[in-house]
């Protein structure tokens, strides 16, 4: 809940805090005015406060506050004013932004989105466009708000603040596109007055770039105006400064972004064709100058360009707008020296990509196959390192994430060349040159790129390529050494087939394992190998056993020695099954000997005592290590994870406060006990018990994850289920208590998503046992309160939960306890199903984002079938509390539109229907 102010704050405090807020130079000063004046921002005395400072214009800091504080209101409060004050508070808006028009322009944009969203929710207010026009587009003065009123108002129509509704937003949306000839004349005005005024221009340019993004100008209309051609000469002129271009080439971006669908815009869509191909001179002589803005801009606009007449550039390539020339500006583009320029036209070339392959068609691939391999000759090129560059190339900076995108981007284009032709070719241009350290590197870097999408049999070039890297002289640069252990890794596919490289292969990636620049890399190659040749690693396993034991001694970063005992665990696996045990216990005693010394050590030494390194370590090696192990067989990892439970244990509870540490430990638990299965029956009676006292104390939710774990492992046990329920509701208590704290659901997300895991579990292993508990009551309370939590995992583990809890009463109808479980559901829908269908409607409509939908939509197809005709009762009484009206007066939904809804959600014969039907409806109220 909100804090509500006492009573209405003083204009002096007011002041007092805002001057703290900007100028107190103790930062707890600053820190305590943000708190007060966000709460009064909350509170209803914010709208009075506002008016009165910005009436008062006193400063800058208060103005602008009040003015933020205005937008907020009318954004997020404005149910709180009577419907009779709306015009009162338009009219002293516009009044604040003529008086304060000089004052700042940060403050005159608060205060014009204000005004828009005012405008949006305000039904009473009509045709606001032509009387803003009217009553401020004539004096020069006023032109300046007028404009920016003019520019945010397009942008906030489907702003995610505002909630006006479909309805409500369709009526704008025809309104603005009635009105928007009339805006073009003003701007139109504007620029004749404007001459050499670059600020009027530029605020001229934005305003019709949010008309365009709009999508309501007429695109005939605009097709021969004046405005676009001013646009071009613009962009054509040398001497255009940066600001200025920036917006036309904006404009310019969003009149293409309009007209996507380029059929129903042929006369706009080709004059803006034409516009942008003129550009190319423009284009060379901001190479030519450097100005680096500049060139930026004309690659945005060439790329958008490409993107919007795409579906020509495919179905006719070379043809009127399918014109083949817009490719080649893509392509000048990728030639600039600077990697950024290329960036931006990455999507396109995705896009092209997808819709090629989608297409398949061998002629057409040929057509583009020139300018694709082109443009991957221009991407090595990018992919260089300077050639004084020293160590090895950094993954993590700009440039190294750059390459990853351009690595991303090869994968995806590759096809339209020709994997092992590139692969040749590029592998040529090292064989038969001699080319520089930073070549070389780059070709290997594009070569790893594609390495796994080459098939591996019987290729020789791929041989070759193996054998010349593992042959690569200690000598040659760091960087080079890097990127080839990167593409050993790559061609596990190719080892796998060609066992007799393994030896090789092995020896070269060992000397990078040794090294500490190539320690990263050579252990995940090692690691691949691991994943990909399991079998014929099963002799080397002595080997990778070695190396565990001294992992610490290499300069791995942690999440690479993981990776490392992944491929050791995934080997051990295909030990055989008397191996397992032994080599097991092995591999894991280097981590227990490790937390058993952590746990002795003097607290007060100074030492690190942090496990987590050790427990992540010994959670990858159970969680990997799967034999294959049949009926009435004993576990190999059974006795071994005995052994561990009492060094886990006591690490648990010396470490029982710190979540970051307990959370590690029920993870390692949580693969010990999934790698065992029913084999890990004796760790249950003591694992649950001290689940239960530590969580008494620290309410961890990573417990009610793992106490789910357990039920999916013992829950069908019938020896097990009454330990099980006991479990649960010993947990319920205090998780109970944390969430009946003030926004206890919001602020405990996790715990709701691993609560209603648990639950799930229940629902699927033992149903019964659940259902005639005296904690049922309390979940579905619980349940259909967190049906509003707007939280991605905490919302879709709560959907399952009643989806599945519903499904029970349904599902597996042949079964004996089929009838013992429809009625224990009929029970729970006869107490609370109106009540919740009520609820999953509310939140839909009001608290939750799109995604969510199709969880909430089978939620209702399950309620639906299984007792429909009551569902179509409960429904049409819940669509009858909906509000029919917003706060600004206008319709959100109609008698028609609630009864199309109703029809369309209880005729629907698959759950998809249900959820399409909820996507429409839920518009009308966002």
């Amino acid at each position: 809940m909100q804090r509500t102010m006492e009573g209405k704050p003083g204009l002096q405090t007011v002041y007092q805090a805002v001057q703290a807020l900007y100028h107190d130079p103790d930062p707890s000063g600053k820190e305590r005015a943000s708190l007060w004046l966000g709460e009064l921002q909350r509170s209803v005395y914010a709208w009075e406060i506002s008016d009165q400072l910005l009436h008062i214009h006193q400063d800058v800091e208060s103005c602008y506050f009040a003015a933020q504080t205005m937008k907020m209101k009318i954004q997020t409060s404005f149910y709180e004013l009577p419907a009779d004050s709306h015009a009162s508070l338009r009219d002293s808006l516009l009044s604040h932004i003529q008086n304060l028009k000089d004052l700042s322009p940060v403050i005159v944009t608060q205060l014009a989105l204000a005004i828009a969203d005012l405008a949006l929710q305000m039904a009473s207010w009509k045709g606001c466009v032509q009387t803003l026009v009217e009553t401020y587009g004539n004096d020069p003065s006023s032109l300046s708000f007028l404009l920016e009123i003019l520019t945010v108002l397009p942008e906030e129509v489907h702003s995610r603040s505002l909630r006006i509704g479909a309805n409500r937003r369709s009526e704008i949306i025809e309104d603005l596109a009635y009105y928007s000839s009339t805006v073009v004349s003003l701007l139109m005005n504007c620029v004749e007055k404007a001459m050499d005024n670059e600020k009027m221009l530029i605020k001229t340019f934005r305003c019709l770039g949010s008309w365009f993004n709009l999508g309501v100008l007429d695109s005939n209309f605009m097709a021969n105006n004046r405005l676009l051609m001013l646009l071009f000469q613009v962009l054509q002129q040398d001497q255009t400064s940066s600001n200025l271009h920036e917006a036309a080439s904006d404009c310019v971006c969003s009149a293409l972004y309009a007209i996507e669908n380029v059929e129903t815009h042929l006369n706009l869509g080709t004059q803006l064709f034409q516009g942008v191909l003129t550009l190319e001179v423009a284009y060379h002589m901001a190479v030519a100058r450097e100005d680096m803005d500049k060139v930026l801009n004309y690659c945005r606009m060439f790329t958008e360009l490409c993107e919007t007449f795409l579906e020509k550039i495919v179905s006719a390539p070379g043809h009127d707008l399918g014109n083949l020339r817009t490719l080649e500006l893509l392509l000048i583009c990728a030639g600039h020296p600077q990697y950024e320029v290329v960036e931006i036209s990455f999507n396109f070339w995705y896009r092209l990509g997808e819709h090629l392959y989608k297409i398949n068609d061998a002629v057409l691939n040929s057509i583009f196959k020139p300018y694709i391999q082109r443009l991957l000759h221009a991407l090595a090129r990018h992919c260089q390192l300077d050639p004084d560059h020293e160590g090895v190339p950094e993954e993590t900076d700009d440039f190294g994430e750059f390459r990853m995108r351009v690595s991303d981007l090869v994968k995806d284009l590759i096809f339209l060349v020709g994997s092992i032709e590139c692969f040749s070719q590029l592998y040529s241009t090292l064989k038969d040159g001699n080319p520089p350290w930073e070549v070389t590197e780059a070709v290997l870097f594009i070569m790893a790129s594609i390495a796994k999408s080459i098939d591996p049999e019987n290729n020789p070039t791929l041989l070759e390529v193996l054998d010349a890297v593992v042959r690569l002289p200690e000598s040659v640069h760091i960087a080079v050494r890097y990127t080839s252990i990167e593409l050993v890794g790559e061609m596990s596919e190719v080892i796998d087939r060609n066992p007799q490289f393994l030896d090789p292969v092995l020896s070269y990636l060992m000397k990078g394992l040794c090294q500490p620049s190539l320690a990263t890399p050579s252990a995940k190659a090692i690691q691949n190998i691991c994943c990909v040749c399991r079998d014929h690693m099963a002799q080397h396993f002595n080997g990778l056993l070695e190396i565990a034991r001294s992992l610490d001694s290499f300069s791995l970063p942690p999440e690479a020695s993981v990776g490392l005992l992944k491929g050791t665990a995934l080997v051990l696996a295909r030990l055989p099954l008397d191996k397992i045990s032994e080599c097991l216990s092995e591999l894991c005693s280097v981590q227990v000997e490790s937390l058993k010394k952590l746990l002795s050590q003097d607290p007060n030494n100074g030492l690190s005592s942090d496990p987590t390194l050790f427990l992540d370590r010994l959670a990858v090696i159970f969680r990997h290590t799967i034999p294959s192990v049949e009926n009435g067989q004993t576990h190999p990892c059974q006795k071994v994870i005995q052994e561990i439970w009492p060094v886990m244990s006591e690490t648990l509870n010396k470490h029982r406060a710190d979540n970051r540490i307990v959370e590690r430990c029920c993870r390692c638990l949580r693969f010990a006990v999934r790698c065992v299965g029913k084999g890990s029956a004796a760790l249950l009676q003591p694992l649950v018990t001290q689940m239960v006292n530590v969580y008494q104390i620290h309410q961890h939710s990573c417990f009610l994850y793992l106490g789910s774990i357990l039920v999916d492992e013992y829950g069908m046990e019938e020896g097990c289920q009454q330990g099980l329920l006991e479990m649960l509701q010993a947990l319920c208590v205090p998780t109970f208590q944390l969430l009946e704290q003030q926004n206890g659901l919001r602020n405990h997300p996790d715990t709701v998503d691993d609560l209603f895991r648990l639950f799930t579990r229940f629902i699927q292993r033992c149903p019964i046992v659940l259902l005639r508990s005296q904690v049922l009551m309390h979940v579905l309370q619980w349940a259909i309160a967190a049906t509003t939590l707007d939280h991605r995992d905490a919302n879709c583990s709560v959907m399952k939960f009643l989806r599945d809890l519903v499904h029970t009463g349904i599902a597996n109808d042949h079964e004996e306890n089929f009838e013992v479980r429809k009625d224990l559901i009929q029970q729970v829908m006869n107490q609370f199903g109106q009540q919740l269908v009520s609820q999953l409607l509310h939140s839909c409509c009001f608290c939750l984002p799109p995604y969510t939908l199709p969880d909430v939509a089978e939620v209702i197809w399950e309620i639906m079938v299984f007792d429909r005709p009551t569902f179509c009762r409960w429904l049409e009484t819940s669509l009858k509390g909906l509000p029919k009206e917003t706060s600004g007066g206008a319709i959100t939904v109609t008698h028609k539109q609630l009864t199309d809804f109703h029809k369309q959600v209880t005729s629907a014969e698959e759950c998809k229907q249900v959820c399409w039907a909820l996507r429409d409806f839920t518009r009308l109220f966002r």
